[in-house]
């Protein structure tokens, strides 16, 4: 449930104030992007990851970025906004940018709005998931790989209907493919495969998004090999393990995937090294 304020453009009002006009081009295109970040004990859990992708979304989707959208500028706004709502401690928040209102397919003006929201998160996310996911193919769509396949856009409509079919099929995450048929990602997540010792995630060329818990883990000093390669369905069924990864539910394993079955070891000791990392 929606708590009871958000920060529209810096100004904090009533979540059930109308902000919004029928011309607003994130409702007819889906012309902007989002940041979805954990906030956890009044403070922005990987915040310079989170802006650095943010500055670079905004510049890739040619907004004119006013200088005072600053890490510091938005990490205030997020921090009142907690704590009016009353869920500084753990919460989970979406900073949503979009274009000013105007013109058809090609805007008026690249000035960015912004709207930040936050809800209280369940203190169970700070833990390893106890039963793991259950993952399948969604086979309705193909991921593009191109220039802006990485951007978390607000044009979702790709994973919307992944996350329907994992509903109806009573699967946990549904795994998107690219137009070659190899993975990108999940549902609402980067994916990561384990053979033997080494640690494996799709390039972004391979149409994922660029997930700020995915760059935290490969920057990360591990007592594992951790690369990048393209993965194919004949990698996933053969892995050792599979583990998903996103800035609010932090390392999720997976206990299953068409008729094969995994455990968890690297996910447990990766879960406890990023939680002392943060």
């Amino acid at each position: 449930m929606q708590s009871g304020f958000l920060c529209y453009n810096g100004k904090f009002i009533g979540a059930s104030e109308p902000i919004l006009t029928a011309d607003n081009r994130s409702f007819r295109y889906g012309d902007g992007c989002f940041e979805t970040m954990r906030v956890y004990q009044g403070r922005v859990l990987l915040a310079d990851l989170h802006f650095e992708r943010l500055m670079a979304s905004m510049h890739l989707l040619h907004f004119d970025v006013p200088q005072h959208f600053t890490k510091a500028y938005f990490i205030r706004l997020i921090t009142e906004l907690c704590v009016r709502n009353g869920n500084e401690q753990l919460a989970r928040v979406r900073l949503t940018v979009f274009r000013s209102d105007g013109g058809l397919y090609d805007p008026i003006n690249n000035l960015p709005n912004f709207i930040i929201q936050s809800w209280e998160l369940n203190r169970q996310v700070l833990e390893l998931n106890a039963t793991g996911l259950v993952l399948d193919i969604f086979p309705d769509v193909r991921k593009s790989s191109d220039k802006y396949s990485s951007i978390k856009s607000n044009n979702c409509l790709p994973y919307v209907m992944a996350a329907m079919y994992a509903k109806q099929h009573r699967i946990n995450e549904a795994v998107l493919l690219n137009p070659c048929g190899r993975v990108a990602d999940t549902t609402i997540a980067n994916l990561f495969i384990v053979q033997g010792r080494q640690i494996i995630t799709p390039p972004l060329s391979e149409g994922g998004v660029c997930g700020v818990m995915r760059k935290h883990l490969l920057r990360m000093e591990l007592p594992f090999t951790v690369s990048e390669n393209p993965i194919t369905v004949a990698d996933l069924e053969s892995a050792d393990e599979i583990f998903l990864t996103n800035a609010v539910t932090g390392v999720r394993w997976v206990s299953s995937f068409h008729d094969s079955s995994y455990g968890n070891a690297t996910a447990v000791i990766l879960h406890e090294l990023i939680h002392e990392g943060l």
